[in-house]
């Protein structure tokens, strides 16, 4: 037999109550997390539009020339390298046309001389090329100065006619017979046949590119034969500084020609740039990207003749000819861009979107979806009528119902006011009207519980019954 006495039965934990799905807080959060993320969907949009679309029209002279074909290489390494930017190529007559359409906004890009017109929104993004000016003479003639060059016959040596414009402008020589004196060389002429005797040039004036005069073998041959002498221009800082756009610029020895070398000694001259402008209305953020993709590709965007071999990043100096695009000069100063200011374009997107998806979501939170809390001072009714059945109790077990459906509204008000469908309006009412009943039903109990011990004390005072005809049943609170 075993010495183990009953087990008690370990009583059933109470049933779970059912998880209420859907409540106010669950609707806030599940709004929320929509909202971010559609504004996280929005922003990626917008950036890839954005960086997907973006076509540049640029502004160049006539199918050959120089910026022309700049202007495809860049176009191609754009394509290749899939950037976000594409180039649309629209030709002029010449490159003052295309400088007129640029001036007109009615292009983002173009290519100019320095001698030339700039227009005033106009921006730098780099400089692509160096032009020399080469003052020659004939054989062993050394020219002292410029000023020897003034009412005497001079060949400009030059790829346009702005070229001649320009030297009558450093010679200082105004329009009339004089100036008809600086003529433009033939196309095709040689040094040769221009020092020659029956050409009656004095000297001649050459303006060609940096990358290209190191190139060209042709001034080695000339020299050779002894066919010209390369001058100095001593002046060269008192015209930079006299007219806008003239660079001073320094030939290096052996420039020309190694042997004989030309110039035997580094040599002061003039000089102009070629640079790559933007419209200064244009995001620095594109400007910025656009000049790191020049900077970065250098090798890629040089021509076969030399034009743009030795690209360079734009003057940022305050007093250069033409001003630096802010975004180039972002770029030059400091390489790498604050989280703000590589991202505020798409944090104020982002921002603008979270609002309007925000208060959109709200709306419908407010207006539909949202389970209106109902007022605690409506559950009184319920209690109230609880209260009303009390009196109609005639037993305990009676009163423990009543009981607990006053529970179970305590236990509902306390989730609803918990879960947020119970508002606490009127919450003092049903504390008064709980408080209320609760004192009811413990009043009605403890007068149950009296009137059952009246009604068997006096069954017990009676005796026991005599026979059945006498028996006497005393029907008690509990069996009622």
């Amino acid at each position: 037999m075993s010495t183990e006495g009953p087990t008690a039965s370990q009583p059933e934990p109470p049933p779970r109550r059912p998880k209420v799905i859907k409540t106010n807080q669950q609707q806030v959060f599940l709004y929320v997390v929509l909202t971010l993320l559609l504004s996280l969907a929005t922003v990626w949009a917008g950036r890839t539009l954005v960086h997907n679309s973006e076509t540049l029209t640029f502004a160049v002279g006539g199918p050959n020339s120089d910026e022309a074909l700049f202007a495809a290489k860049l176009a191609t390494l754009l394509k290749n390298n899939a950037s976000r930017f594409r180039i649309k190529i629209v030709n002029n007559a010449d490159n003052a046309k295309a400088i007129a359409q640029f001036d007109r906004k009615q292009a983002d890009l173009a290519v100019l001389r320095t001698d030339a017109k700039v227009p005033l929104r106009a921006r730098t993004l780099a400089i692509l090329e160096h032009d020399l000016v080469l003052l020659l003479g004939p054989g062993n003639k050394k020219i002292k100065s410029l000023a020897e060059l003034k009412k005497k016959k001079v060949a400009v040596v030059a790829e346009n006619e702005s070229s001649l414009t320009f030297v009558r402008s450093i010679l200082d020589v105004p329009d009339g017979p004089d100036a008809a004196k600086i003529q433009m060389a033939p196309q095709g002429a040689t040094l040769d046949k221009l020092f020659a005797p029956a050409s009656g040039f004095s000297a001649v004036i050459a303006i060609v590119h940096a990358s290209r005069a190191v190139r060209d073998k042709s001034y080695e041959q000339v020299a050779k034969r002894g066919g010209f002498t390369l001058n100095a221009i001593d002046d060269a800082k008192t015209l930079a500084r006299k007219l806008p756009g003239i660079s001073d610029e320094t030939l290096t020895a052996g420039t020309l020609s190694t042997y004989p070398q030309i110039p035997d000694d580094d040599l002061d001259t003039i000089g102009l740039e070629w640079l790559l402008v933007a419209q200064s209305r244009m995001s620095p953020t594109t400007a910025g990207e656009l000049a790191r993709i020049v900077y970065e590709n250098k090798p890629a965007l040089g021509l076969d003749n030399g034009f743009a071999s030795r690209i360079e990043p734009a003057s940022v100096e305050k007093d250069a000819f033409v001003m630096a695009h802010r975004g180039a000069a972002d770029y030059i100063n400091d390489d790498t861009k604050s989280f703000m200011d590589k991202y505020s374009d798409m944090m104020y997107l982002g921002a603008a979107a979270l609002s309007v998806i925000g208060s959109i979501f709200a709306a419908i939170y407010a207006k539909i979806t949202r389970i209106a809390p109902e007022k605690a001072s409506e559950l009184s009714t319920a209690i109230l009528d609880i209260g009303e059945r009390i009196e109609h109790a005639h037993s305990l077990d009676q009163l423990e119902c009543l009981q607990d459906e006053l529970e179970g509204i305590l236990r509902g008000a306390v989730i609803g006011l918990r879960d947020g469908t119970i508002s606490t309006d009127g919450l003092d009412t049903f504390k008064l009207g709980y408080e209320f009943v609760r004192d009811e039903i413990s009043m009605r109990r403890d007068y149950l519980k009296r009137h059952a011990s009246e009604s068997e004390k006096a069954a017990r005072d009676a005796g026991p019954p005599q026979d059945d005809s006498n028996v006497v049943v005393v029907k008690t609170a509990q069996s009622a």
